[in-house]
């Protein structure tokens, strides 16, 4: 048997006297980030006591005079006997008497990842590790030492080790860590709730033949329901359709169950609004009739977590994203929302065994896969029967004194309306009140699909409409012309835009695996030399970066989209050669554009923009590190429609100082009537960027920046220079006004830059800037925000006014 790894920590205890947690190991869910902690201890002797979750327990070690940001100072680490998961959030006094008597605070907690194989480090003597924590960041290892034998005397039995940090952009030559920070990370101001979650259009799933059999998928039932992405924060729950429509008051008893449950914070969830059968299966006309009746005793399936904490989730792959949903959601609750269950197959069995209980059928999906807004090929489907969704395009009249004797369908087809047959059963008294209005209202003369493809005895009946209803129909196949047989009909599709419903086009299998985009291929771009290394001292290959520019495209494409860029590129990764590119030339991946533009001297040159997300892929295919925009869109690029002024900082100058300049620019700048936000450059300054109306041209706001820059330097000149000169910026901070001309660029929010590290150009809100206290925090590969920080924070028709310029001596 085993022996028990907290045996020792049990023995040297009794929790009858202690506060301390009692030992049970645990074990971390797949995918699940690793707890790291350090507490301060003041017992016998002040010591820190360092926590590293691995194997189901806390592998510890004492750090005599706690953690330092200097690589060159080698603290000693004493192992101490391993501690249970609980004890990561441990704060409280230790009674006199009992083992480690004194107080233990809570000082850094986060998580980890190993560098490496973590066991064979622990087994080795050398663990080379990350820390994510609040106050720790970056690259240490711990080091056994060699047991010293003195004469005459064993060996210690006390594992001694050192922790070291390494030289990476996170080390800090003054080190002294613990007396910038003395106390509690948990004794912090109650937080705000996260804003709720945007909406992001959801990932959908192609049709195929038959469900995929080859390694790296996970199968989940197909449910027969409303698509429903759910946005939870602050004991507020709002409900959206797949096209972003608000249906909380329709789903209120899911609303209500959601806003109830404890934990979700900042969270978006995906999944489907169902009703439920006695035998267990999800039945569309179930649905129907309890949304008929106000919508209460509904089941909401959860299959993913697109966001937690504020934080997008969307880069994870599928197996980090499920076992985090996992995490939060708990087990079901009896408050009709669960997570939906998965299994790796073999997936024909399981197409028979879901299809004979019942059920639509099978979701394929690509366990390695990012969640990706649209159809794509990471996600699949495979259906038991016939059904889908139709638009309603006319009725046939009805003998027997019915609003009408059977619908007439359409579905759209390769950009027409194509008819797709009629359906005259499954409609109860409820279902003609609920369309008659609705029809009648939507009465037109002419066809809105070709005549043609109607037959003509239909035609010369038919009562047309305009194409906006949306109907689910199970039929029993499709003829030759594509017309459905045996129609029945379910119930409306109000979710579902008409111009979404396409005829269903059925992919083989092999084909839609061809065409995933998890490899090798992003977005339709083929990635050559995937692993070639970019940021040799993070390991951040190309693959990763192309994998970064899709998850933040979201976040980029606004600030990118009709602007032209420059890019710095190193295809041999940042300590290579690098070479910075302004003009268009040949060889630009897809997603890319050019656009020729003519100075004032008459002298014409073509620049290049980046389109859409492909671009952004591409981007990273040709070792785009960095992209800078201009300050204007290229449909008028005489016209700017920002300020930039660039917080440049003389090596001397703290980030604390750079921080209040920012805070004072803004307030300069409020001064005018114009708000502004922070930019993290992820260099050592901060940009203050104002959105303005484009109004005036170039030389109106160049004149306009460079009069504020100045006043700073003239006003507090041992603080601020407004001129390039080396000489005169030693102690200084340079504020960079030249950023304001018709050829110059500044970094665009979100790019990576090419410096140790990885650091990434971060938009930030005021509040955020005052608790931050370096320009590179944020790094490629951070989590990101499910909403843009600047949301909200300018006015949307700002401008510079006649006042604001006369205030600045400028002349419009």
């Amino acid at each position: 048997m085993a022996a028990d790894p907290l045996d020792s920590y049990r023995r040297k205890r009794r929790f009858d006297r202690t506060p301390e947690p009692e030992a049970r190991s645990g074990r971390t869910p797949e995918g699940g980030r690793l707890t790291y902690a350090i507490q301060k201890h003041d017992a016998r002797r002040l010591h820190y006591d360092l926590r590293l979750e691995w194997a189901g327990v806390l592998k510890s070690w004492a750090i005599t005079r706690g953690p330092s940001l200097d690589p060159r100072q080698k603290r000693l680490a004493v192992r101490t006997e391993d501690h249970p998961l609980a004890y990561a959030g441990f704060e409280g006094q230790i009674p006199a008497g009992q083992y480690g008597a004194g107080e233990v605070v809570l000082w850094d907690r986060g998580h980890w990842e190993p560098v490496g194989d973590a066991e064979d480090g622990l087994a080795a003597g050398r663990l080379d590790f990350i820390l994510h924590g609040e106050r720790l960041h970056g690259r240490f290892v711990l080091v056994r030492m060699k047991p010293a034998a003195k004469a005459g005397r064993a060996p210690e039995k006390a594992e001694n080790w050192l922790l070291i940090k390494r030289d990476d952009a996170d080390a800090d030559p003054t080190g002294e860590v613990t007396r910038r920070h003395p106390g509690s990370v948990a004794v912090q101001p109650k937080r705000e709730a996260a804003p709720l979650p945007g909406f992001v259009a959801p990932m959908l799933a192609t049709l195929t033949d038959r469900p995929p059999r080859g390694p790296g998928w996970v199968f989940e039932i197909k449910l027969d329901g409303y698509r429903a992405l759910a946005a939870v924060s602050g004991g507020r729950a709002v409900i959206r359709t797949r096209s972003g429509l608000d249906w909380t008051d329709r789903f209120p008893g899911i609303a209500r169950a959601l806003a109830a449950r404890p934990g979700l914070d900042g969270v978006l969830l995906d999944g489907e609004v169902t009703a439920m059968t006695a035998d267990g299966r999800t039945d569309f006309s179930a649905l129907q009739a309890a949304l008929s009746a106000g919508g209460e005793g509904l089941h909401y399936g959860v299959f993913d977590l697109l966001a937690e904490g504020g934080q997008s989730l969307r880069h994870l792959p599928w197996t980090a994203r499920k076992a985090r949903l996992r995490a939060l959601m708990g087990t079901a609750a009896g408050d009709g929302i669960h997570v939906v269950d998965h299994s790796p197959g073999p997936a024909g069995d399981l197409l028979d065994q879901v299809c004979a209980a019942g059920h639509e059928g099978l979701i394929a999906k690509r366990t390695d896969a990012p969640y990706r807004p649209g159809r794509g090929h990471a996600w699949l489907k495979v259906k038991c029967g016939q059904a889908g969704e139709y638009v309603v395009v006319g009725t046939s009249p009805s003998e027997a004194g019915r609003p009408f004797a059977s619908l007439l369908l359409a579905v759209q087809d390769r950009g027409t309306c194509r008819y797709a047959g009629r359906v005259g059963a499954g409609f109860s008294d409820r279902d003609f009140a609920w369309l008659a209005p609705r029809l009648t209202a939507l009465a037109r003369k002419t066809p809105p699909v070709d005549r043609d493809s109607v037959p003509p005895a239909v035609a010369r009946a038919a009562r047309w409409v305009e194409p906006r209803i949306v109907v689910q129909i199970a039929h029993g196949g499709l003829t030759g012309e594509g017309l459905i047989r045996q129609g029945r009909y379910l119930g409306p599709r109000e979710d579902k835009p008409a111009a979404e419903v396409e005829a269903d086009r059925v992919m083989a299998v092999e084909e839609a695996e061809a065409m995933d985009e998890t490899g090798d291929s992003l977005r339709g771009v083929r990635l050559t030399h995937p692993d070639r290394v970019l940021f040799p001292e993070q390991g951040i290959t190309k693959r990763d970066l192309a994998r970064w520019f899709d998850a933040v495209a979201g976040l980029m494409m606004p600030h990118l989209e009709n602007r032209l860029v420059s890019l710095v590129r190193c295809p041999e990764g940042r300590r290579k050669a690098c070479f910075f590119q302004r003009h268009a030339g040949r060889g630009l991946p897809r997603g890319f554009a050019s656009r020729k533009l003519t100075d004032n001297q008459g002298s014409t040159e073509e620049y290049v923009l980046v389109r859409d997300p492909e671009g952004l892929v591409g981007a990273a295919q040709i070792g785009v590190l960095e992209l800078h925009l201009w300050g204007s869109r290229i449909d008028r690029p005489e016209r700017p429609d920002r300020l930039v002024f660039d917080l440049d900082p003389d090596p001397a100058v703290g980030f604390e100082a750079v921080r209040q300049a920012a805070f004072d620019m803004r307030d300069a700048l409020a001064a005018l009537d114009l708000a502004s936000v922070p930019l993290l450059t992820g260099g050592k300054g901060v940009h203050v960027v104002v959105p303005i109306t484009r109004r005036h041209d170039w030389p109106v706001v160049k004149a306009a920046a460079k009069a504020l820059a100045q006043r700073f330097a003239d006003h507090d000149p041992d603080r601020f220079v407004a001129t390039m000169s080396k000489a005169k910026r030693r102690g200084r901070i340079f504020i960079d006004h030249f950023r304001n001309d018709r050829t110059a660029t500044a970094i665009c929010p979100w790019s990576p830059r090419a410096r140790a590290g990885a650091p990434v150009a971060r938009p930030v809100d005021w509040q955020m800037l005052a608790g931050i206290d370096r320009a590179d925090a944020f790094r490629l590969g951070d989590p990101l925000p499910a909403t843009d920080p600047w949301a909200g924070l300018v006015p949307p028709r700002q401008g510079l006014t006649t006042a604001a310029l006369r205030a600045l001596g400028v002349a419009e």
